[in-house]
């Protein structure tokens, strides 16, 4: 298939199969919303699949301190029952009534979200309903077709069957989707349906639509019905995938809206995972993109992360730089992913949902990992520049500034970097926001670092010391003190572990031992809070995915935890 939406391109005879009220399923691509104002912070944290009272607390605790402008929520409205993900995207209701929370639950969140600074974009469903029949999670009754109060078959386009030709722009734009019952948003009935529905939204306080399949909605339709809205300047943000030869061009909607570069994200994964990342240099417009201030990027979406199209957290270190590299290079706005591991890919959230801790239960909070979201700050005190002081080692050795306020320097190669960097900052000290150590910058402008393989150094004129005095402090979830880190090397279904004679390491029960985080593969990291002055012992260990415990060899390894952070780098001991 070219280019089809999310939905189409995952849709399998399996989920075609699935019983009434379940049958066919949709993706949809969470994607990162823009600030309109210069000066406005314009990254966004796009929480897929979080409860609203998980994203609230999000919002204080890591969202807000580190300088994310958006939270983008998945779709609040009443949809089909199921416990896969694609669920929350088969509406049956306009209703506040979804599997993430209700109507007061999503209020609150939104209230908590802006008391942190953060402004709100809630992923909207508006081309199509159900593929089947039954009850909604709000225990609204439905059929295809027939959506009582809200629509029947008179408002559902002709074309009841499903999208077949994406070079055909009737048959993308008025066929199913899927299987999915089709909206005629040419219809005024169905325009101010959904516009009621958007202004709901609006009058709970949402800043902001991310807008899923708009490729399958004529651009016309979408701006009428964006002209009925209480606040029609509001932020859109399209889903619309480019195919190359396609009839409908994602261009088209760039008068509504943002619109999602889907190429900008799958050439990050070729650049990062078969070419150089010299070849960088003139990323963005020059490749043939939409405009920088139209377009919306990412390095992975909730959908593309299942279909293999970009990067996923599985990657490891090229994941990881990946985010480094977007969040330091002016070209659109970014969306950092925020989901949970998984091996099913219809499989839904853990716990419905409830986010109980960060790197629990099998959420992976990438919002929150040191690597991405320090480079938030770095993005928003960058803002406005240019790049200055390319150089790169003709591979995957590349460092950058923007102006007098930033400099990055990314190590994508297997063997470790020590190099003196050219950059336009001012003399002084800085913080290097990937690792929180100090580095000294010369009258020159020159400063002497080593990269180890898979990591990147990054300084910015807002953090000019480590201790949050000048410039803005860990946003890490957990305040912690003591921070494992261990090389090791999996394959797949392998995790690594540590675990110790404290309880807060799991006094050395393999059951309750502490999984480390892969982002940096093959080091393995984890923080973790422990009283200052202790002395403690721990070891690491590697379960698979049938839970076959391996400890490392060698005697118990020991430390003490100093006043200020203490960092442990391992080796893994065969």
């Amino acid at each position: 298939m070219h280019g089809n939406t999310s939905a189409a391109r995952r849709v399998t005879a399996t989920a075609l199969a699935l019983t009434a009220g379940l049958a066919g399923s949709l993706v949809a691509t969470a994607a990162p919303a823009r600030a309109t104002p210069p000066g406005d912070k314009d990254v966004t944290a796009v929480m897929f699949e979080w409860k609203f009272s998980s994203v609230a607390k999000a919002c204080t605790d890591t969202l807000g301190p580190a300088g994310y402008g958006f939270v983008q929520v998945s779709p609040p409205q009443e949809h089909i029952q199921g416990g896969q993900w694609w669920t929350s995207y088969q509406p049956v209701s306009y209703r506040i009534a979804g599997r993430l929370g209700d109507r007061a639950q999503f209020g609150s969140m939104v209230d908590t979200c802006h008391a942190a600074g953060v402004k709100v974009i809630a992923d909207s469903v508006i081309n199509h309903m159900s593929a089947g029949s039954g009850t909604g999670t709000g225990g609204s009754s439905y059929t295809k077709y027939d959506y009582p109060g809200l629509y029947s078959s008179s408002d559902l386009d002709n074309c009841t069957s499903q999208i077949s030709n994406y070079g055909d722009r009737r048959n993308v734009q008025e066929c199913e989707l899927v299987g999915l019952a089709d909206l005629d948003t040419g219809e005024d009935h169905v325009r101010g349906k959904i516009a009621g529905y958007l202004n709901d939204l609006l009058s709970l306080g949402v800043d902001g639509f991310r807008i899923d399949a708009s490729k399958h909605m004529a651009a016309g339709d979408l701006a009428a019905i964006k002209s009925r809205l209480t606040k029609p300047d509001v932020y859109w943000k399209h889903e619309a995938i480019y195919g190359a030869g396609e009839a409908v061009s994602p261009t088209e909607y760039l008068g509504s809206g943002d619109v999602q570069e889907f190429r900008y994200a799958r050439d990050l994964k070729r650049m990062f995972n078969s070419e150089n990342l010299a070849s960088l240099k003139n990323f963005g417009e020059s490749w043939g993109y939409m405009s920088s201030g139209g377009s919306a990027v990412f390095v992975t979406n909730h959908d593309t992360e299942r279909n293999g199209e970009t990067l996923t957290y599985k990657d490891g270190a090229a994941y990881t730089l990946a985010h480094v590299f977007m969040l330091a290079w002016p070209y659109g706005s970014p969306d950092v992913h925020s989901g949970y591991e998984f091996t099913d890919h219809d499989a839904g959230p853990p716990n419905g949902g409830q986010v109980n801790a960060c790197y629990n239960d099998g959420w992976k909070c990438q919002h929150a990992w040191r690597e991405i979201s320090s480079m938030v700050g770095f993005r928003n005190t960058a803002r406005g520049q240019a790049v200055t002081d390319w150089w790169d080692n003709g591979g995957d050795q590349i460092a950058f500034g923007r102006g007098p306020k930033a400099y990055v320097a990314i190590n994508h190669e297997g063997t470790s970097l020590t190099r003196t960097f050219q950059t336009s900052l001012p003399a002084g000290e800085y913080c290097d926001v990937q690792t929180g150590k100090g580095v000294t910058v010369d009258g020159a402008g020159r400063f002497t670092a080593t990269l180890g393989a898979g990591t990147a150094v990054a300084l910015h004129v807002g953090a000019r010391t480590c201790d949050g005095t000048n410039g803005p402090a860990d946003p890490d979830p957990v305040a912690s003190n003591v921070s494992f880190a261990v090389n090791a090397t999996t394959t797949w279904g392998q995790d690594i572990y540590v675990t110790g004679n404290r309880p807060e390491l799991g006094n050395w029960n393999p059951g309750s031992a502490l999984k480390l985080d892969p982002a940096a593969y093959p080091v393995w990291k984890r923080d973790v809070d422990l009283p200052a002055g202790t002395s403690f012992a721990y070891k690491y260990l590697r379960k698979d995915a049938a839970g076959n415990v391996t400890w490392e060899s060698g005697v118990n390894r020991t430390a003490t935890v100093n006043t200020a952070k203490t960092t442990l780098n391992d080796t893994w001991r065969s």
